[in-house]
């Protein structure tokens, strides 16, 4: 479907990493900045060097501020590494990568909380400066940590686990340490209530947007938006990350029909990749949602805009149309 004239709705993205990231870099490109607000997911924030490091939300950022690195997905485009090259000359650990541009940042927020800042002040502060439009927020300035239950190691930290160890242990299950007192930081319920569509970005359901639904009140807000999810499993596989390995450990066949599943409380709607075009009947039946059947495929760079447009009118045509309800934002997107 394509609509001739842009249209307006107020928009909230719930998004990880580099998925998430690229699809709201899509969404972007066409929807007006105050249309948008991304809320991130901070379960993997932790501490390295006595650094505070935030690697979601710094690959948002870096992302709309088109800084990425364009292969990786995370980090700055060229990159250097220096101070890692002298860590590693002095015997001190580098299995998480610094790069020189990118401590910039970490020293500068580390500074920033240590003065009791919260994150949400900061992140706003660096969003400016960096030149990105939208609203990025994370979900809670409080500490929200998600642990990752493993076969071998017991519990693990999620950066342990995802890069220290490469993602190799046999996960159990998870832990989202501190959710239960979490709140949620200023601005996230005002966002989703004023919210005519969420979008659940193509994001890992365990460890991306779990520990965003844990936070006390997010499930609640989403009740009164039109929610439409997008599968980050196309074919049975990811594109980047462990979601279908996650998915397998844990007895569940990895598919956009389990991902479907995974969300079926919050879904208006599901969006699944052309090549998993069987399931949309099952996704159908089974949640009595409505599913879009496109072309998910978010490289080269061009396909994230494709990509967003293509979710973002089936959100829009079941909010405003299927409901029938008055649209009182329409307009031109600039």
């Amino acid at each position: 479907m394509s609509f001739r004239v842009p249209l307006r709705a107020k928009t909230v993205v719930l998004s990880g990493g580099v998925g998430g990231a690229r699809f709201t870099w899509g969404l972007a490109r066409f929807l007006p900045p105050e249309d948008l607000t991304v809320i991130v997911n901070v379960g993997d924030d932790f501490r390295h060097f006595g650094l505070y490091i935030s690697p979601d939300l710094d690959t948002v950022c870096y992302t709309l501020a088109d800084m990425e690195h364009p292969e990786r997905g995370w980090g700055l485009a060229e990159e250097t590494w220096h101070a890692l090259e002298m860590v590693a000359r002095l015997g001190g650990p580098t299995w998480f990568r610094l790069g020189d541009r990118d401590l910039g940042l970490h020293l500068e927020r580390t500074r920033r909380l240590a003065q009791g800042q919260p994150l949400s002040r900061v992140v706003q502060d660096f969003c400016r400066a960096l030149g990105v439009k939208p609203r990025v927020l994370p979900v809670t300035d409080d500490p929200l940590r998600t642990v990752v239950l493993t076969r071998e190691h017991g519990p693990l930290p999620f950066q342990e686990y995802f890069v220290k160890h490469g993602t190799q242990p046999s996960v159990t299950g998870f832990h989202f340490q501190g959710a239960a007192a979490a709140r949620p930081a200023p601005g996230v319920l005002d966002a989703l209530h004023q919210a005519d569509m969420v979008l659940l970005a193509p994001s890992n359901p365990w460890v991306s947007l779990n520990p965003i639904l844990a936070v006390p009140g997010l499930r609640e807000a989403l009740r009164s938006a039109t929610v439409v999810g997008v599968s980050p499993i196309l074919g049975g596989k990811t594109v980047k990350g462990p979601a279908a390995k996650m998915y397998r450990e844990m007895g569940i066949e990895p598919s956009a029909l389990a991902v479907a599943h995974h969300y079926r409380d919050l879904l208006s709607g599901f969006v699944v990749d052309n090549q998993d075009a069987a399931l949309a009947p099952l996704i159908e039946a089974e949640l009595g949602i409505p599913v879009l059947i496109t072309d998910t495929w978010m490289q080269p760079k061009p396909r994230r805009e494709q990509v967003a447009r293509s979710v973002w009118e089936f959100a829009y045509t079941l909010h405003f149309h299927m409901r029938k309800e008055p649209h009182p934002r329409e307009g031109k997107v600039p």
